[in-house]
């Protein structure tokens, strides 16, 4: 087995070992100072010094692990990944901080909300800090604790609260799993500690206690990021505050990659977890993808978005694109950040399109010379990078994901094929594919790269998942009107129906609260009316 993003097993040297811890110390003071009774003003000036000090203390931790000081010691660990979450986490955290003070400027419940932000906050940072299995599966109990407190911040609104609902019971299965899994470890090699475990796993067969560990731990990503079927309650949390929003989107939901991450030489060696990330993780995105091109309101668009991103995350796990699905985790928290952060901008500039005159229709012509033009140039670009890195063209799986962002430039090309020159579109794929097999040499170097296993298999059915994907966008796109269009739009729109049967059945066994009792003048709406105005999430793109 390949020891994949693994440390040497030394010890952490005091000072490092605190600069690993900082982040969450430094928020998790600022959190019990806002517990302490001060005012509205003290509350956001701890939030922003803490959210300051720790985005501080992850960029010194991201430069010692550069310079070569990684290791283990005092339940931290210091290494590649988890300094590059570390600093991506207290980024987000602190510009969701100073948003944040001026988006709720004049609620009532300011200081609950800081409360609440800095608690989730270090709660994230203790699962990207430690190398505790158990103080990381509490760590994520906590952040999903404390997140509902931030989702019910309108606790009066029942669309609020039956969402928030929705995620706890799916929260609740994920951490069941993740228990299992972290007691099944633990007694397989006796120790907590995950550094350990890895060190053991290598050069011998798993125990059987250990793969359905592993297959638990896979079952947790799936839940945890809100892959089909348990995937409503992403999409229906839009009553939270537009911070909120970013946070989850880009800090949170995506937490079970990096768990992932952190196994990834266990994950690489059982088939069962692997066939389960590839399978639910591709199905998601093609059909989270779908769902997404019927949807009006700019924030359910972009949870449909993370939906599908992230199910192409788990795909990449699956696969053995390890260091692909970091980069992943990395770019889709920037961008989703700013998205919503950004949505405002975004509803004008939507509006801005719907009042510029339509460009003529994209025909065939237009699509095929898009799809050949992606296609050539990732090949093109894919070879020159393999004359430096030889073991690039050796992955299958690597040209597998390589062939679907060929596919995903598709769309770009025929976009602007009527605007542009066909050389200054070429030269555009070109330059991503060149930066996409850049990213990918680039940060395996660093990182180390384990030997992706020939599951043939599973590259071949992500490969024809994306291919249907593409022909039935660009069926739909050519004949927007179409029989085909319009027997699928109902489907599409409804998500496939599948959060009215997973409603049906969670509500059963564990009906939602009512919501707090209304403190405005708006009228009430019954949860009964809120539980069917969820199958409808553009009934409301939730607090603008």
């Amino acid at each position: 087995m390949n020891a994949f993003f693994s440390v040497p097993a030394i010890g952490l040297p005091v000072w490092h070992a605190v600069l690993v811890w900082a982040p969450a110390l430094l928020t998790g003071l600022a959190a019990l100072l806002v517990w302490a009774k001060v005012g509205t003003g003290g509350a956001w000036r701890a939030a922003r010094i803490g959210s300051l000090a720790a985005l501080v203390a992850a960029a010194f931790g991201l430069f010692a692990v550069a310079l070569g000081a990684v290791g283990v010691g005092y339940g931290a660990r210091a290494d590649g990944v988890g300094a590059l979450v570390m600093l991506l986490v207290a980024f987000v955290g602190w510009v969701i901080v100073r948003y944040s003070q001026t988006y709720l400027q004049g609620e009532r419940r300011e200081v609950h909300y800081v409360r609440w932000l800095l608690a989730t906050l270090a709660a994230v940072l203790v699962v990207v800090a430690t190398d505790h299995l158990l103080v990381l599966a509490l760590a994520w109990t906590a952040t999903s604790l404390t997140l509902h407190h931030l989702l019910t911040f309108f606790g009066d609104r029942p669309a609020a609260v039956v969402a928030a609902h929705k995620k706890f019971i799916v929260a609740r299965l994920a951490d069941i799993c993740m228990l299992s899994a972290t007691a099944l470890l633990w007694m397989a090699y006796g120790t907590p500690h995950i550094h350990a475990m890895l060190a053991q796993a290598v050069g011998a067969p798993l125990p059987g206690t250990v793969q359905f560990a592993v297959l638990l731990l896979a079952c947790t990503a799936v839940l945890k990021c809100a892959q089909l079927p348990f995937h409503g309650w992403l999409i229906q949390v839009m009553e939270a505050p537009t911070p909120v929003s970013a946070l989850l989107h880009a800090g949170i939901v995506n937490l079970g990659g990096f768990v992932l991450l952190r196994f990834a030489p266990l994950v690489s060696e059982v088939p069962a977890a692997q066939a389960l990330l590839v399978v639910v993780g591709a199905a998601t995105a093609v059909l989270a993808a779908l769902v997404m091109t019927t949807r009006i309101s700019i924030k359910v668009t972009l949870a449909w978005s993370t939906c599908a991103q992230m199910g192409f995350m788990l795909m990449q796990c699956g696969l053995g694109a390890w260091d692909m699905a970091l980069l992943h985790l990395l770019a889709h928290s920037l961008y989703k950040a700013y998205a919503f952060l950004g949505a405002g901008g975004a509803v004008r500039r939507a509006q801005m399109v719907q009042l510029t005159p339509q460009a003529p229709a994209v025909g065939l012509g237009a699509t095929l010379v898009g799809a050949v033009t992606g296609v050539a140039m990732v090949l093109a670009a894919g070879a020159l990078w393999s004359l430096w890195a030889p073991d690039l063209a050796a992955s299958p799986a690597m040209w597998v994901l390589a062939g679907i962002v060929s596919l995903a430039l598709v769309p770009l090309l025929r976009a602007q094929s009527q605007s542009a020159s066909w050389l200054a579109l070429a030269g555009g794929a070109l330059g991503v594919a060149l930066a996409y097999f850049g990213l990918h040499v680039l940060l395996g170097g660093w990182l180390g790269v384990p030997e992706a296993q020939p599951r043939t298999v599973l590259w071949m059915g992500a490969a024809i998942a994306f291919l249907a994907l593409f022909a039935l966008q660009s069926a739909i796109m050519l004949a927007p009107r179409g029989t085909l269009a319009q027997r699928l739009y109902p489907w599409f729109y409804g998500g496939l129906f599948l959060d009215g049967k997973f409603n049906s059945l969670a509500f059963a066994l564990w009906a939602p609260p009512a919501p707090a009792l209304q403190t405005t003048p708006l009228p009430v709406q019954p949860v009964a009316a809120a539980i069917a105005s969820s199958q409808n999430p553009d009934a409301s793109g939730g607090t603008p």
